[in-house]
């Protein structure tokens, strides 16, 4: 077995820290923004038994960890660290369920143009940050979408939704004229 390294990354929202392994966790991502939520998840329940941990989002190879305001990352960075690194080790189950993550857009030819554009271009730089985006409606020239991991609460995804994603849906999807996200 190959011995498995885990590096940590700070993302653009203070209260969210990007663990990343050498290792493939998950296609696709995975969100657990509670202890509810996160009872389908083997990997994810036991992060949620530290009473610092606020959420647990997974993609790729990393798991992202939001933590409580009262929590600070210099005293819990290196004990997640160790966890996360014990998790993958003995090969803790993120989903009890394996979901088929085969890539199929629905709706008109403008709605499936949008989550095109989302999946080969937003999606890898929202990754990049430890979050995720998912495309929820297109509506009179409105597109919605939803923030996950790390880019949910985050002081700069409002930039990043409106200067980044937006202009980008407008200049690939004449359509578009707007991009908002969803509140979780």
């Amino acid at each position: 077995m190959a011995t498995i390294n885990v590096y940590t990354e700070s993302t653009p929202n203070p209260s969210t820290m990007k663990f990343l392994v050498n290792k493939l966790l998950i296609n696709g991502s995975v969100d657990f923004p509670d202890r509810e939520k996160a009872q389908e998840s083997p990997f994810a329940r036991e992060l949620f038994k530290f009473n610092f941990v606020n959420g647990v989002f997974f993609a790729s190879n990393f798991v992202t960890v939001t933590k409580t305001d009262d929590a600070d990352w210099s005293d819990i960075e290196a004990l997640l660290k160790e966890f996360v690194k014990g998790a993958v080790e003995s090969e803790l189950k993120i989903q009890e369920i394996a979901k088929d993550e085969d890539i199929t857009f629905e709706g008109s030819d403008v709605e499936i143009k949008i989550q095109q554009v989302l999946h080969d271009y937003v999606r890898p730089a929202v990754e990049q940050d430890g979050g995720a985006i998912a495309f929820k409606s297109f509506d009179n020239g409105t597109v919605t979408v939803e923030l996950r991991g790390s880019c949910s609460g985050c002081p700069s995804s409002t930039i990043t939704l409106k200067a980044g994603i937006e202009g980008l849906l407008k200049r690939m999807v004449p359509e578009v004229e707007e991009v908002v996200a969803e509140a979780m």
